[in-house]
């Protein structure tokens, strides 16, 4: 079951449990927001929302905390989002729960995860001191954030600055920009990210798209449906034989959320934490 998002936790006071609790887990379905970027029952991607915990703990069974770091990989295709605060609250109602081992905490959370997005959420965990393998590293590409370009329009956001260079060779390229900031569609509060353009086709005007990027500042919308709105943007704009978007935002209440959608068939969702991540 899926609700409207006036009714999620977003912006009001909210106890939450001292005991394990997955009714807290608020799922939001897609289609709306997908509707309203004119996506039909076909997507132009496919994709992953990635999702990082660091604070994630639970008691064992003689009662002593046990703390870990966890990935969540939440499928494009799942009919549900799960909103990000009841995510929180979520993880929170664990803190007092007895687990037997790790294991049983990763089913757990794998079961109810799954049963509000509307389909098998993948979760591994890790020590504090010894993250995942997936969680090293950084963007690749090149950074257009210094190109001395006058922007005077924060929202919304600009898809007439999308073009490409006609005339020139086709290229192969990543470009990187870290001046990504959308707002939270029910609080407001600010969104902060890093975004990773991989493509092949004619090449991208880079000064149109660090104009188009920046005018999402002003924009509220959640992360996913932010990186679905850019990958629609460009396909249609810039029209590229291959196309990836990545999106790596800052945490929130020890959860970061990164949206990947793509259409090419040779690449894979990475999960590179950045230095301000």
């Amino acid at each position: 079951m899926t609700h409207r998002i006036t009714d999620s936790p977003l912006g009001r006071a909210v106890t939450g449990s001292r005991q394990l609790d997955p009714g807290l887990l608020f799922p939001i379905a897609r289609a709306h927001g997908r509707e309203q970027l004119g996506f039909g029952s076909v997507l132009p991607f496919e994709g992953v929302d990635i999702w990082n915990a660091y604070e994630l703990s639970w008691l064992d069974p003689r009662g002593k905390p046990v703390v870990a770091i966890a990935e969540f990989r939440v499928p494009a295709s799942t009919p549900n989002l799960i909103e990000s605060k009841s995510f929180k609250l979520y993880l929170n109602s664990l803190n007092q729960t007895r687990f037997s081992d790790p294991a049983a905490v990763r089913d757990r959370i794998a079961d109810d995860l799954s049963a509000a997005a509307g389909a098998r959420i993948g979760v591994s965990m890790a020590e504090v001191d010894q993250p995942l393998a997936s969680m090293q590293g950084a963007f690749a590409g090149e950074c257009i954030d210094g190109l001395p370009v006058a922007i005077d329009c924060y929202g919304p956001p600009q898809v007439q600055e999308l073009a490409v260079r006609s005339g020139e060779s086709l290229v192969e390229e990543t470009l990187v920009s870290h001046l990504l900031k959308s707002n939270c569609p029910v609080t407001g509060q600010p969104d902060w990210a890093s975004v990773q353009i991989a493509y092949a086709g004619a090449p991208i005007d880079r000064e149109g798209l660090l104009r188009y990027l920046v005018s999402y500042r002003d924009h509220d919308d959640f992360h996913e449906q932010c990186v679905e709105r850019i990958f629609r943007d460009l396909l249609a704009r810039c029209a590229p034989t291959r196309l990836t978007v990545s999106a790596r935002y800052t945490r929130r209440g020890g959860l970061d959320i990164n949206p990947w959608r793509s259409n090419d068939p040779q690449r894979r969702a990475d999960n590179p934490r950045l230095l301000r991540q």
